[in-house]
């Protein structure tokens, strides 16, 4: 199945004390670098939800798109933008994968298997999870239903990723740790930059 990797970087990164988290460097680089790193294999193509000026983007040579939904609406409205973006651009693709870019540690296997637990379970949506939590923006998307979810958006209001999905069946598909890695790690804050560190040169060693 041809799929579109969708990077979400559209928040505000207030946690991380503003400005963009996806450029902040963990071993001399970038978040946003050693995601695509790991996403890019897995995927047909990929595209990089942000907002403002998309030039501060260019290095990685990634079509950017906006949240079309103002105001900074959360995940959803980043969902919704690479959902039309795939529609109007890769129209090939049926299916959306996202990921978070503050992830560094991301499986390599991801896309697959989501894919699998997606087809295995019967349903409309899958979603990763690790260490019995799910990370609700770690998932699949089929590009037919962005109609559905726009409308959830603007009329409805909604911006919680969990209460929308579960307007539909989701498969929550688990991954290991490894080396004693979550592989959903994120660094929200400076300090899960510093603790990033130390698992890097636990993965490189």
């Amino acid at each position: 199945m041809n799929i579109v990797g969708l990077l979400l970087a559209g928040g505000q990164s207030r946690r991380m004390g503003g400005g963009d988290k996806a450029l902040r460097l963990l071993g001399g680089r970038s978040l946003l670098e050693r995601v695509i790193e790991r996403l890019r294999p897995q995927t047909t193509a990929l595209v990089l939800n942000a907002n403002g000026d998309p030039a501060r983007f260019a290095a990685c040579g990634l079509p950017v798109v906006a949240d079309s939904i103002p105001d900074f609406a959360g995940p959803l409205a980043g969902i919704l933008a690479g959902l039309d973006w795939t529609a109007a651009h890769r129209p090939d693709c049926p299916v959306v994968a996202s990921v978070a870019t503050d992830a560094p540690f991301l499986p390599e296997d991801l896309v697959e298997r989501l894919a699998q637990g997606m087809e295995a379970a019967g349903a409309e949506l899958a979603c990763a999870a690790s260490g019995g939590q799910a990370h609700p923006v770690i998932g699949l998307w089929p590009v037919r239903l962005r109609d559905e979810l726009r409308q959830a958006l603007v009329e409805e209001g909604i911006r919680k990723v969990d209460i929308w999905t579960a307007r539909y069946r989701l498969a929550t598909v688990p991954f290991p740790e490894v080396a004693g890695i979550d592989p959903f790690f994120n660094a929200n804050r400076p300090e899960d930059l510093n603790r990033a560190a130390v698992l890097l040169d636990r993965l490189e060693i």
